[in-house]
């Protein structure tokens, strides 16, 4: 029987303010990058990298972006497993936390430092080495922290509760990550910076420093062994990533969840196109438009707690999915539509804040117990090479949605000559759509019901 206990609030802050950092340093790179090196021809920054296609519609930087994912798909695992099967006196995770923050702030800084203010190679050389290093980092921070979850949350109920805040946290990053336009602006009138990439730099690197703090905060206030049942895992690595695929409600959930983070990746990275080309509004108005976003999602944080508690989070996931396309349609019509250009932007964020509340929440509930059916039913705990599995192909799914995002710039990307930025839209819809159709075929109530039945099978199981 389980005798840990649950979190007290401090230590939930704690936990979930370490999502706030990371969340922050993702979306930096999500919001930024493909601007930043392919600036549209309004942006006032210069092009730093060849615009030059292969086989007509990859350019340099949907191959740099590609890499980076097959990078993933090695380390991914390799430190999940590691994860799972550490001995350290300190715990199976917080140690993990404690080597990533650093190093992933660092790189993620790095990235938008490139050493020639031209089109240049070297560029290319240096933000593949700087991408490689942030996502091998930030995989040593990422997949032990949510692997806590199930291991913090001894309850569907504890699951559920720690979702929320973190994911309260993953929206505020995405808000923190949209100030870096404005930020920038503020260092140029403040400082006299008159260079924008300079006024960027500056932006980003303040943002990452902050961002490395909050990702300190579980490593300083959490201790493992006081709130997690230690129960190294000893199954080999390629054993283990064959269990979590083998799991049917695993794969129904990763395939819908890749889909998803795909389709957001895509429309996220097209949001200052969006607003510049196709509504010919200022950039910096994005960092308003998403802190609106998160702020009227959180309205609805304490209804998605409540519905999921009483009809269950998959119909909820599946409708959210399917309201996120209906929103990714309309953006082909952006600029078209017989509204003032501002009412449409703020149109665009009203609606898109609702089912992002909702996506936001659940999933990780979702996957906290599926994790925890299996380890109640086999006898292994092998939260880590679930979450690693997740994140992983959460993350070639943002990856492609960079990679299908900047290859459609190839068919207009600047006021006028729009095509490939309306099409992304459309991308947006055909993946939201196809998340909602697999995730009908999760079996919810089979998980839920062979954790009830056996409450704390495997619970106390020690390996050798």
């Amino acid at each position: 029987m389980k005798t840990k206990p649950f979190l007290p609030p401090g230590k939930q802050a704690a936990y979930a303010l370490g999502q706030l950092g990371w969340s922050t340093l993702v979306n930096i790179i999500g919001l930024e990058l493909v601007f930043f090196y392919l600036p549209p021809e309004n942006a006032g920054l210069p092009t730093l990298i060849t615009t030059v296609t292969f086989l007509g519609i990859f350019n340099a930087i949907t191959l740099i972006a590609a890499s980076g994912r097959l990078w993933d798909a090695i380390t991914d695992p390799i430190i999940a497993n590691l994860s799972d099967r550490s001995r350290n006196p300190r715990g199976r995770r917080i140690p993990f936390l404690a080597v990533g923050a650093l190093p992933a702030a660092l790189f993620c800084t790095l990235m938008f430092v490139p050493l020639a203010r031209e089109v240049s190679t070297v560029n290319i050389v240096w933000l593949i080495i700087a991408q490689l290093l942030f996502y091998l980092f930030l995989t040593v921070y990422v997949t032990p922290f949510f692997a806590l979850l199930p291991e913090l949350g001894h309850t569907a109920n504890q699951r559920l509760n720690l979702s929320t805040w973190i994911s309260i946290t993953y929206a505020l990053g995405i808000m923190l990550a949209a100030q870096t336009p404005a930020l920038a602006e503020l260092v140029q009138s403040t400082f006299g910076v008159a260079d924008k990439v300079t006024a960027l730099q500056f932006a980003i690197g303040g943002l990452a420093f902050v961002a490395m703090l909050l990702m300190y905060l579980p490593v300083i206030f959490i201790d493992e062994n006081t709130y997690c049942e230690r129960v190294p895992s000893d199954v080999p690595l390629f054993r283990a990533v064959a269990t979590t695929f083998r799991n049917a409600g695993f794969r129904y959930y990763v395939v819908a969840d890749f889909a998803y983070f795909m389709a957001l990746t895509i429309v996220n990275t097209g949001l200052l196109y969006y607003i510049t080309v196709l509504l010919g509004l200022d950039e910096a108005l994005v960092s308003g438009l998403l802190a609106i976003m998160v702020l009227l999602s959180f309205v609805f944080y304490p209804a998605v707690n409540l519905l999921a508690r009483k009809v269950g989070k998959k119909p909820l996931i599946v409708a959210s999915f399917l309201w996120m396309s209906v929103i990714f349609f309309g953006v082909f019509f952006l600029g078209r539509l017989p509204l003032p250009a501002p009412a449409q932007a703020y149109g665009l964020i009203v609606l898109y804040a609702i089912p992002i509340a909702f996506l936001g929440v659940l999933p990780n509930a979702v996957l906290g117990d599926i994790a925890e059916e299996d380890a109640r039913r086999s006898g292994q705990r092998l939260e880590g090479m679930f979450y690693a599995a997740r994140t992983l192909m959460q993350k070639m799914g943002q990856t492609l949605g960079v990679v299908v995002f900047a290859s459609l710039t190839v068919f207009g990307r600047d006021p006028g000559a729009d095509l490939g930025v309306r099409l992304s839209g459309m991308a947006g819809f055909a993946l939201c759509l196809v998340a909602g159709l697999v995730f009908v075929r999760y079996d919810e109530r089979g998980v839920l019901r062979a954790l009830d039945q056996a409450p704390h099978a495997a619970a106390d199981t020690t390996h050798d």
